[in-house]
């Protein structure tokens, strides 16, 4: 009884990292596809985190006040983006 509910723990697991790097790449491809609405949604998402008085974390691990740092997009060419797709990701969870 155990092990069938450890197994379907797995399960649930894997199917809920996949979806949420299917659910990565896909927002990674938008953005590319339309940067200007992303940075605009990205500015609205600042702004409503800041009235809630929530940080943003970048990269480092490092909190700031929301709305100090510039937006960037990145250009990435679709062929990186196609092979990144056949990776996998032994880092841990998305």
């Amino acid at each position: 009884m155990n092990e069938r509910r450890i197994e379907t723990a797995k399960r649930t697991a894997v199917i809920y990292r996949n979806y949420r790097r299917a659910r990565e790449r896909a927002l990674t491809r938008l953005a590319q596809a339309h940067p200007e609405i992303y940075k605009e949604m990205l500015e609205q998402e600042k702004a409503n985190d800041e009235t809630q008085g929530r940080k943003w974390v970048d990269i480092d691990g490092n909190t700031s006040n929301v709305g100090t740092q510039p937006i960037t997009t990145v250009e990435h060419s679709n062929e990186a983006s196609n092979n990144r797709a056949y990776k996998s990701n032994d880092g841990g969870e998305a």
